[in-house]
């Protein structure tokens, strides 16, 4: 590639921007990055290239380089061939880190904003000219099958970053440079001031990625802090370093043939033994917080990180309440997929399913408890009938201590209820040593909720058993807001049931998704859904509304009186 100005970026990339904007102020269906690995759509040359440059990355050191870098780390190790990756990333000190992520942050504060936006557009630009290699190095880290890295941790992620650069552009926009004002103060002669307006950094953004999704808040939290003027560290998940390090790698690119300081964008990489996010957290340059990871340590942001801007998205009791349904086989594949995406290692993977003791209305017939559980059963074991197909929807299990879960739930549900479908593992048709599982779907009461009440990351779900569809909802409504909800299904065939359960779930701050069928219900579109309410435990931050942006800024003026 040429090289050109930053200038010229943001020109070259304006309409992408523009349909961006326009597609969040109308929330219709579109992306700005393709979302299949089709050799029929990008030909045979760039997967097969894509392959060989994640290939080439493996045991060696990753080319980069940190300021204050005191060593090498990484313990990567494939879920797919239980082979460590064998590659190592710098090691920091973080007060040098920092230091050296202060000195040019005033030339990318003074930048105008078409040149921050420009090196911002031009970083996704890069990013989606790599999806391959991303979709490779993601599916060996995170466990994601190469369809689900492909798209969900390539483009998908990549427009929750366009859409948060949108709304960053759109807030910024809002505040004029300069403005005259004129006033007369009783009798004495009209005063004009020209005031000018600028848009100021608050500090270091800390994005801390999780191990199963590492750009799914590394995206949209990078180009929301970096576009407001702030520098960034990203810190990675030890289990899945790489896919953020491609990201840092780039960023430092763009910048500096922009002619700004690389080290606006830096890696904080770490290992299980030796964390370093709370450093980064303690350190006084430290204004904002971007975490995507488990409960626990989530809370624990909120509750000691409240001087700081903190963004949370961790997770909840994502519920079905099943109350009539037009079509059974339908709803019950719907609700399947949730089951096997992913392994169920998504924050919007269903994991309790609410159904009245005396069943439903399906089609127009009653049936019974037992029949709505049995065709979910069996709508997982048609999905995973063939092996190709359970390796596309399922990919594999991130770590040894999901196994370690299934086997305790195995056994606890069983004492409580009934083991309806057992988890076990499936054959991958490539990688003999994938480390894979099936979903354990466990029939228990709401007298059980000990067991159901907190996110059971990984594929493990539970029918239970209500009194009643109200009792039904309810209960799932009221685990949302006790608990947290990412996301909310209802199935009926009532409008008032549906009204009801509308705005039970809103009072509970969590948004609802009724009788979705034909697609996959875990999918939460860019540009469309607000993703995460911040009204609940599941999270504090919303992908993507103002409120993601607006506080990453603040703005001084300065005032003139003229004569």
């Amino acid at each position: 590639m040429s090289k050109t100005t930053n200038l010229d970026w943001f020109t070259t990339h304006r309409s992408t921007l523009n349909k961006a904007i326009d597609a969040c102020n109308n929330r219709y269906a579109w992306t700005a990055y393709i979302e299949s690995p089709s050799s029929k759509i990008h030909g045979k040359e760039p997967p097969a290239q894509g392959k060989a440059r994640f290939e080439a990355m493996l045991n060696r050191d990753f080319s980069l380089t940190m300021p204050g870098e005191i060593g090498r780390v990484g313990e990567e190790v494939s879920p797919y061939t239980r082979e460590p990756l064998g590659i190592s990333y710098p090691q920091i000190d973080v007060q040098a880190l920092y230091q050296a992520m202060g000195k040019g942050k005033e030339a990318w504060a003074d930048a105008p904003l078409d040149i921050r936006f420009g090196v911002c557009l031009e970083i996704l630009h890069r990013c989606s000219q790599q999806l391959f290699e991303n979709a490779h190095a993601t599916m060996h880290t995170s466990g994601q099958s190469f369809i689900m890295a492909f798209a969900g941790s390539g483009a998908n992620a990549l427009d929750r970053g366009l859409e948060a650069l949108a709304y960053a552009y759109k807030a910024m926009q809002d505040v004029p440079a300069s403005a005259t004002w004129q006033r007369r103060f009783g009798s004495e002669p009209e005063v004009c001031l020209e005031k000018q307006y600028k848009p100021m950094p608050v500090g270091i953004g800390a994005v801390i990625c999780c191990a199963t999704f590492p750009l799914w808040n590394g995206y949209p939290a990078l180009m929301a802090s970096l576009a407001t003027g702030n520098p960034v560290v990203m810190k990675a998940h030890p289990n899945a370093t790489l896919p953020v390090a491609m990201l840092v790698k780039t960023c430092r690119e763009v910048l500096t043939e922009a002619g700004f300081d690389p080290n606006l964008v830096t890696l904080a990489a770490d290992t299980r033994k030796e964390p370093v996010a709370k450093a980064l957290l303690a350190h006084d340059d430290t204004a904002i917080v971007d975490f995507t990871g488990s409960p626990t340590f989530g809370h624990w942001i909120e509750q000691h990180c409240a001087h700081l801007q903190v963004y949370t998205e961790t997770a909840g009791c994502n519920s079905v309440v099943i109350e009539s349904t037009h079509n059974l086989s339908a709803m019950a594949t719907a609700i399947a997929q949730s089951l096997c995406q992913a392994s169920a290692q998504m924050c919007t993977s269903v994991q309790n399913i609410h159904i009245p003791a005396s069943g439903i209305v399906a089609e127009g017939r009653q049936i019974s408890f037992d029949e709505v559980a049995g065709a979910i059963v069996e709508a997982v074991n048609q999905l995973l009938a063939k092996p190709e197909q359970a390796a596309f929807l399922c990919g594999t299990l991130v770590n040894d201590d999901i196994s370690a879960t299934i086997a305790r739930l195995r056994e606890e549900g069983a004492k409580a209820g009934r083991v309806l479908r057992d988890s076990t593992p499936y054959s991958h048709p490539e990688f003999s040593q994938a480390r894979t599982a099936t979903p354990l779907i466990l029939e228990v009461s709401q007298q059980d909720k000990a067991l159901y009440s907190q996110e059971l990351f990984g594929p493990i779900s539970f029918i239970i058993k209500g009194r009643s569809s109200e009792d039904c909802l309810d209960a799932a409504s009221a685990d949302a807001a006790q608990y947290g909800a990412i996301t909310s299904h209802v199935y009926s065939t009532d409008d008032d049931f549906i009204q009801r359960a509308q705005k039970s779930f809103n009072r509970s701050g969590a948004s609802l998704a009724c009788n979705l069928i034909n697609m996959p219900i875990n999918f939460a579109a860019a540009y469309s859904d607000f993703h995460v309410t911040g009204l609940n435990p599941a999270g504090t931050a919303c992908l993507t509304d103002l409120a993601f942006v607006t506080r990453r800024f603040r703005i001084v003026q300065n005032k003139v009186m003229q004569a």
